[in-house]
């Protein structure tokens, strides 16, 4: 019997279905706690900001015997007396910082965005520390990058040379001893306007670019140079040549698009390789798979049950839910054999979600 796993931060529902998936026992600690994650877990607990994520980690632990803790966002480094199982906090404290991050990528000699000191603009400025770059932003002055520093209350942050192409990512598995696998290379579809426009909103796999072979195999490297255990990923971005972003120790958003698209369990594949198992070569992908996040264009309410359009959608929102304006409210899935025939049905998809949108 596979033993019971308790998946915590910030958003878990992909996780969680890819561990039931797997035949595992799965209990939950979630931001939104959607109807979906209640049909793959069985307990969860909604915590509203992160500080009360590790009580109600210790909560879910006092309530179940849990035998493995699976961090996602948010809970990355996150204390525990229950074994983690993928990447420990200590292996990835060094890439929840981008300065240490780009530190990393220069050791290895990968090109990165190059660092910035105070005063250059245009730039790129980041937090050091977090994930989902919803606090991204392009500064072009001094008086931009005082509002940025009042904005989110003086964090830590560096500034970057701005670099254009595609955003794109790479999903890997490593077993932290110096091997590791590319699984597959995705496109990495982002907000794209207002003040968030650096956001996360999307994945499509595979991705068709002429770098796409070349991403993977320096992906593969940094994950084996990384030390990190089970899946990570590998963000970058594509212009004549690639510079690599970020390192995500631990699951990313792009496992529904990932999974559909290959056919792999990526939570079986996880649990593999961080005990020293790494999958052969992988096949190409079989199908092209989209996911869209949907967020509010204003103040609304979903009324009516969503679930009616599973498995068109995911992150499913209870009945009655409110949705303020720039709030995420469910994601869109498709898939086709071609990258048009995917592309209609999410459209298509689209258009019936917003029905019960009001």
């Amino acid at each position: 019997m596979n033993p019971s796993v308790l998946v915590m931060g910030f958003s878990t529902r992909h996780v969680a279905q890819s561990a039931h998936a797997a035949g595992y026992m799965v209990y939950a600690v979630d931001h939104f706690c959607d109807q979906d994650l209640s049909w793959y877990t069985k307990d969860r607990i909604r915590f509203e900001d992160l500080a009360e994520l590790a009580p109600a980690v210790e909560e879910m632990c006092r309530r179940h015997p849990v035998d493995f803790v699976i961090p996602t966002s948010g809970a990355e480094l996150l204390p525990s007396e229950v074994p983690v199982l993928g990447t420990s906090p200590a292996k990835a404290a060094r890439f929840m910082d981008k300065l240490l991050t780009q530190e990393f990528f220069e050791s290895l000699g990968v090109p990165a965005p190059r660092l910035l000191a105070g005063g250059q603009y245009p730039a790129m400025i980041k937090p050091r520390n977090g994930s989902g770059g919803w606090r991204n932003r392009v500064v072009r002055s001094s008086a931009e990058e005082e509002r940025w520093h009042a904005e989110f209350e003086n964090i830590p942050f560096i500034l970057q040379e701005i670099v254009s192409g595609v955003a794109a990512s790479v999903c890997c598995l490593s077993d932290g001893r110096g091997g590791a696998r590319a699984v597959a290379a995705n496109l990495q579809i982002l907000r794209g306007e207002g003040e968030f426009c650096y956001g996360f909103a999307g994945s499509l796999t595979p991705l068709d670019h002429p770098l796409t072979p070349e991403i993977m195999r320096v992906a593969e490297r940094i994950a084996a140079a990384s030390g990190c255990q089970g899946t990570l990923g590998v963000d970058f971005v594509l212009g004549e040549s690639p510079y690599a972003i970020e390192v995500n120790p631990r699951f990313q958003a792009t496992l529904d698009t990932v999974e559909r698209a290959t056919g792999i369990n990526l939570f079986s594949a996880h649990v593999k390789a961080s005990r020293g198992i790494l999958p052969g070569e992988c096949r190409p992908p079989r199908l092209f798979s989209l996911r869209r996040i949907l967020f509010a264009e204003r103040d609304c309410v979903v009324r009516d049950d969503l679930s009616r359009l599973f498995p068109a959608v995911s992150d499913i929102p209870w009945p009655g839910s409110t949705f303020e304006e720039g709030q995420a409210i469910v994601s869109v899935q498709a898939w086709g054999k071609n990258l048009v025939e995917a592309t209609g049905a999410l459209d298509t998809h689209i258009r019936r979600v917003r029905q019960y949108i009001e």
